[in-house]
Parts: C-alpha cells; sequence; structure tokens
C-alpha cells in the first residue's frame, strides 16, 4: 500500500467500529491513498495518533472533530 499504509493497518481498520469518526477518517484515507504524514501535519498530531484513531484503539478528541468532518468532506 502506499503512503505507509500496510496491510496491517488496513486490516485493523476494516475490523474497527464503522462509526467511530477516527475509524472513517482512516478509511477514507486508505482508499484514496492519502498521505497519513499530510493528515498528522494538517491537524498537529503525531502519525502514531492518526493510526491510533484509524484503527479505532482511540477515539479523536472533540477538539478534532470539525477538522475531521472538513477532511472527510474532502473525500466524498
Amino acid at each position: 500500500m502506499s503512503y505507509g499504509y500496510s496491510q496491517h493497518i488496513a486490516d485493523l481498520n476494516k475490523r474497527a467500529n464503522a462509526s467511530s469518526l477516527g475509524v472513517a477518517l482512516g478509511r477514507a484515507c486508505i482508499n484514496t491513498h492519502f498521505p497519513v504524514t499530510d493528515i498528522a501535519a494538517k491537524l498537529g498530531v503525531s502519525r502514531t495518533t492518526i493510526y491510533n484513531w484509524f484503527t479505532g484503539v482511540c477515539l479523536p478528541h472533540p477538539k478534532y472533530h470539525a477538522a475531521i468532518n472538513k477532511l472527510l468532506k474532502r473525500f466524498s
């Protein structure tokens, strides 16, 4: 996969709760091959944080919800 999305991350994302905003962002980024480094830079968080959101390990803090929703609209 491009941009550092390993098969492992993609598999974890597929199994994660789709109603999570972070998982939804992960699916959009993985499907469009959008670089995780770009997402991390736009939101001001680490790549590890983004991967944790993508896989449902943790949820994005509410202060990021508006920015994540804006990014998701970009992928629609």
